[in-house]
Formats: structure tokens, sequence, C-alpha cells
């Protein structure tokens, strides 16, 4: 079963950054297709008035991150409850086969016929999941503070609603892709548990102290490549924050809602959207932390690239149209670079 969901991810990853490499391309035959696809993504100030016909309120931004939230947070402690029961990072790890076989019915990831360092790959991976949904759950629960705190959308600011439905998407697949080969798995025993206990009772289920330490000290013995993934994703964290804060202080009222200026400051002072940059830096930071081994989180975070390369572009050749004055030693993203 988990085969089929991390083929799915794969190929719907791979379906969704091909029609954005392909309109990236500099070549005049392309326009037409590239006006397409920028159709589809454009929101906000970039997004005409005339493009509204298929379009909703920017500010259902909130369900994108809403979503991410909630969907995360159930990945994460369905998750954390398979890797505590089925793959306790112990000294001696593979006497917990029997257990594990018993939880899923004999159809666990951590086969008795596998050697000692398979099994313990396998260990390792299954707690890296869970520290990857634990950085996507910082990063959905700041984003959702932003939309309603942070950030005040214009009334009259839109943006297409395949972007929006392309949002719901990409907060649907992203955290599932960081567990997906374990998901499958996790959910079965949830699901069986829940079944349990509401088939005998919470007096027939056998009691056990609840020891937080066990549920948190595997995650302080993942790989050292972990800890550093979570450094290069605490810095895009904290730039894309005081980005986002940046562009929140431009529009304080809802009478400054229609104005723009140049935003500055921080990462602003070397490309014009520097909160995309932070994008990368953040999935990049996932990508280390996962030991950069699995194909699929290559491919989210290929997707993120291309996407946020993409809108920045545009967002870049707007601001040049929009202001005279904008700072031509801008880069549009990566800096020193485009």
């Amino acid at each position: 079963m988990e085969i089929g969901l991390v083929d799915l991810l794969r190929a719907t990853w791979v379906a969704a950054t091909l029609p954005i490499l392909i309109a990236l391309i500099p070549s005049s035959r392309l326009n037409s297709f590239r006006e397409l696809v920028l159709g589809f993504a454009k929101r906000g100030k970039i997004m005409q008035s005339s493009s509204n016909k298929f379009s909703v309120p920017q500010k259902l931004f909130c369900h994108f991150y809403a979503l991410a939230v909630v969907w995360t947070t159930f990945l994460l402690l369905t998750t954390w409850f398979y890797a505590h029961n089925m793959a306790p990072l112990v000294s001696e790890p593979l006497q917990y086969s029997t257990i594990a076989t018993h939880l899923t019915g004999g159809s666990n990831i951590f086969s008795r016929h596998k050697s000692r360092s398979g099994a313990v790959k396998d260990i390792y991976r299954v707690w890296q999941a869970v520290f990857l949904l634990l950085l996507m759950e910082v990063q959905a629960l700041r984003r959702l503070y932003e939309t309603f705190h942070v950030f005040n959308y214009s009334p009259s600011a839109r943006m297409h609603i395949f972007g929006y439905l392309t949002g719901l998407f990409f907060y649907t697949a992203a955290p599932l892709t960081l567990c997906c080969t374990f998901a499958p798995e996790a959910i079965k025993l949830a699901v069986n548990q829940v079944a349990e206990f509401i088939v005998k009772g919470k007096n027939q289920i056998l009691r056990t102290e609840f020891d937080w330490w066990e549920f948190v000290s595997p995650l302080i013995r993942l790989r050292w490549y972990s800890w550093i993934g979570m450094a290069i994703f605490f810095w895009g964290w904290i730039h894309q924050r005081r980005c986002h804060a940046i562009l929140g202080s431009l529009r304080e009222s809802p009478e400054q809602a229609d104005e723009y200026v140049i935003p500055d400051g921080d990462w602003f002072n070397y490309v014009s959207s520097p909160h995309y940059l932070a994008e990368i830096v953040i999935y990049a930071g996932l990508l280390v932390a996962s030991g950069g081994t699995d194909l699929t989180i290559w491919l989210l975070f290929g997707f993120v690239v291309a996407n946020l390369v993409f809108a920045a572009a545009e967002t870049h050749r707007w601001y040049l149209h929009k202001f005279d004055n904008y700072p031509r030693d801008r880069c549009v993203i990566i800096p020193l670079v485009y």
C-alpha cells in the first residue's frame, strides 16, 4: 500500500513541476503556454481586475494554512504514535519485531527477516519523519497566525481559482510527502487502536503509565544531518517571518490596502521576493533534515523551487514596471545569481 502512495506522490510532483519548468524556458515559441501558466498563478497586485472571472479573494489564503495545521497535526500524532510503538530507538531494536508484527497484523515495515542494520535504518527513518512533521507544524502554525495578524489583504485582492486549488493540494501533499513511507501503516495502527478503544472501552484496555520522555528522547538521538537541516530550516523561517512583517507593515490600515510602496529591509535589500527565497531555504532545511535519500522529498523541493522562481520572476517584472526608482541591483530571488 505504501509503495502505491509513494509512487502516486512522485508522479503528482513531477506532473505539477513540468509545466512550470517548461514555462521558465526563455523561448518566444512558448509565450502562449507561459501566459497560460502565469494566468493560473497570478494573484494579488500582479493580477489584473479583468482576470477576476475565475478568482476568489486572496484572504482565503487562510484556508491553506488551516488545512496544513489540521492535516499535519493528524499525520504528526499518528506517525509519532506509530514510531513510539513500532520503532523504539533503543540499543536492541530487533527485540521489538514481534510486538510490531502483533500491532499491525504482520504487515509492518520492520520485518524480522531484515538485517540488524536495515532495521535500525528503518527505525531512524520513522523518527526522522516525526521530526520533519514537527518542523512542518511549526511552519504551518506561523503561516496561519500571519494570515490573521500580519497581512492586511486588500478587499480587491484576488487569486485565480486554480491557484487556490493548487494551494489546497500543496498543503495536503507536502506534509504527506514527509511521512509517505510510513503513513498508511501509521494511520492503520491509529484506526485499530481507536476501534479497540470503542469496542473494549477504556477500562478493558491495558493501562500503562504515560512517559513524555519516551516520546521525546528518540528525537534527540537523530543523525547529525537532522540538526543541520533544522538549523537551515529556522534560518529561512526567521527571515521569512521578518520579510512578512515588512510586507504587513506596508499596509497597516485598510486605507493603505490598495497602496503599493517598495519594501525595504532584511533580504529585501538583495532580492525582490525574499519571502519566496526564505521558503526555498525552509524546504531545503527539510530536505537536509531528511538525509537527502528520499526521492519523493527531492521532488517536493523541486516543485517548491520551480513554483517560487516562476512567481518571483513575475513579481520582479511588476516592481520594475510599477516603480521607476526601483533598485536595479536587486535580483529576482537568488542573490548574485538570478
